[in-house]
């Protein structure tokens, strides 16, 4: 009998590959730690909604699902910034209107993908099963039967680790005495909890709900997306122990309330439940994660955030997991069952943009929490989208070509996004004439800087 391609971790990466895999003809396994999201509650204070965008969406096409996930989606079409003041200005993502991204429920989006997996006659799930380790040499993994209560060793076709951040076979990887891997994980000083802004009593939604809401405040901020249900997932992001607010020394209800009440008083009226949403969340760290080596020879390989977990400010960790699959789909195309030839393929094609997303969402983390409200920024982010809506074909943001223009690599957005910005922050600086002059020439001088950029 032909042994199966193993999959570790049933999340939204390993449940789309195992539908891919599938639907390419090959018997697959999954095995997930957890129980199945399916018919068990989810996790209180872990991300409940995602923002989905067009590089996730190449995904969606890939395995036939578009349609069905857009149902899941509402659309949100920029940023709604608010002031402490109470004062709030809607800033477009694009200046062509029909870009836009979209709050997803992240249980919502895996149990749909789990559920087509899981029709396919050669895929089977196993739930309760978490991973030990993997021996990389003979393709086995052993895992912890918690339903039966008795340790099992399934032996693949290949093993692909979609395990997550703390991945098992990552942690295979580092202890095999002659596999060198070099991993580096960076933990921002800040970490977040999740909170609620409930429905309104008639269902509806209490704030703009075609929107990102944003409640900068330099060193800490609210983000808010909104959910199918009226509701609203809020995250607060805040340093873990430095500062005048910080997770420390909001230990109590009193220090929770002075809190949003002085810096977030227009969001604090629309969270009833805040001080037990507080106190019942957890706060969890956010960090990078890098590694130089995804295989090993064509036995193993790590995807997702295995390979490459991100902080959230790009909104880009799902999107860049279902593009790992799109891109793996193009390597097996291209090399058929030649597993080695197909995992060599797949890291250099994608690693330099995993780790150009990685360092993008960091930027943006410090562009969220304070730039957004700097004046120089919004001038920046004014000509953007003056440049957009009059020339839709020959100019995009930054912004625009990491989220919108799925068909060029995340290192290539990053290089010509960055000098554009440069180019442009500069100029408004200065106040240099070419910022208030013909909007053509200033198109012409901005294109040169990013094209220069990627050639260089």
């Amino acid at each position: 009998m032909t042994k199966p391609v193993v999959i570790l971790g049933a999340g939204l990466c390993g449940s789309l590959l195992a539908l891919r895999l599938a639907q390419r003809g090959l018997n697959v396994e999954v095995y997930e730690k957890r129980s199945d999201l399916r018919k068990a509650h989810s996790e209180g204070g872990r991300s409940i909604n995602l923002a989905f965008s067009d590089r996730g969406n190449k995904g969606m096409k890939l395995v036939g699902l578009e349609k069905k996930v857009l149902s899941l989606c509402i659309p949100m079409t920029g940023r709604m910034l608010h002031q402490k003041n109470g004062a709030k200005q809607l800033s477009p993502y694009s200046g062509r209107t029909h870009e836009y991204i979209n709050s997803i429920s992240r249980q919502g989006l895996t149990a749909l993908i789990l559920d087509e997996a899981e029709a396919m006659p050669n895929v089977t799930l196993h739930f309760n099963h978490p991973c030990s380790s993997v021996n990389i040499e003979r393709k086995i993994a052993y895992f912890f039967n918690e339903i039966e209560n008795k340790s099992i060793e399934v032996k693949g076709e290949v093993i692909f680790g979609t395990d997550g951040a703390g991945s098992s076979l990552r942690k295979s990887y580092e202890s095999h005495p002659l596999f060198n891997i070099n991993v580096s994980q960076e933990f921002l000083s800040h970490g977040y909890k999740e909170l609620e802004i409930p429905p309104a009593n008639n269902g509806g939604f209490r704030a703009e709900n075609n929107a990102l809401h944003i409640w900068p405040r330099g060193e800490y901020m609210c983000i808010a997306l909104p959910n199918l249900d009226g509701s609203f997932t809020v995250t607060l992001f805040l340093n873990n122990t430095e500062g005048e607010f910080n997770f420390s020394n909001l230990k109590d209800a009193n220090a929770v309330t002075h809190f949003f009440k002085s810096e977030f008083e227009d969001l604090f009226v629309l969270m009833p439940n805040l001080i037990e949403d507080f106190f019942s969340n957890p706060t969890s760290n956010l960090g990078t994660i890098k590694c130089d080596r995804w295989h090993y020879k064509g036995n193993t390989l790590l995807m997702g955030d295995a390979a490459h977990a991100i902080v959230p400010f790009y909104g880009q960790g799902m999107n860049a997991s279902f593009e790992d699959v799109v891109v793996l789909d193009e390597a097996i195309e291209n090399h058929g069952g030649n597993w080695q030839q197909v995992f060599e393929a797949y890291q250099a094609n994608r690693k330099k943009d995993t780790d150009a997303i990685a360092d993008l969402a960091i930027d943006n983390f410090h562009e969220m929490k304070d730039h957004v409200a700097n004046p120089i920024f919004r001038e920046k982010r004014r000509l953007e989208i003056l440049l957009e809506q009059q020339f839709p074909d020959s100019y995009f943001s930054k912004y625009a070509l990491v989220t919108f223009n799925e068909h060029i690599g995340y290192r290539e957005a990053m290089l010509r996004g960055r000098a554009q910005d440069q180019f442009l922050l500069d100029q408004i600086s200065e106040n240099n004439p070419i910022i208030h002059g013909d909007l053509e020439t200033l198109l012409t001088e901005i294109n040169r800087h990013g094209l220069e950029a990627i050639n260089n």
